[in-house]
C-alpha cells in the first residue's frame, strides 16, 4: 500500500513568526548555536493501491493541502 510524506513550509521569502518565536525560546533555554528555525506541517497518507499515488497526492497539495500563494511543498511516495 503507498503512503505518502508531504512536507509544507512558509516559502523562504515570508516571515515565518512561528518559527521566530521558537528560536527566541531556544535561546532563552540556552541553545544559542540555533540561527534559524522554520515550522511547517508534516502528513502522511496511506493511498489505495490503485491509480497513480503521484498525481494524487499533487492534486491534493494543490486543491487543499497547501495554499501556493504562501506555502511549498514536497512530497515522497513509499511502498510500505
Amino acid at each position: 500500500m503507498p503512503k505518502a510524506r508531504v512536507y509544507i513550509t512558509l516559502k523562504p521569502t515570508l516571515l515565518d513568526a512561528q518559527g521566530r518565536t521558537i528560536q527566541n525560546a531556544l535561546h532563552q533555554l540556552g541553545f544559542e548555536g540555533v540561527q534559524s528555525v522554520r515550522v511547517g506541517k508534516y502528513l502522511e497518507i496511506e493511498l489505495a493501491p490503485d491509480g497513480d499515488p503521484h498525481a494524487q497526492i499533487e492534486s491534493m497539495c494543490q486543491q487543499l493541502l497547501a495554499n501556493p500563494v504562501i506555502e511549498q511543498y514536497r512530497y515522497e511516495v513509499v511502498d510500505e
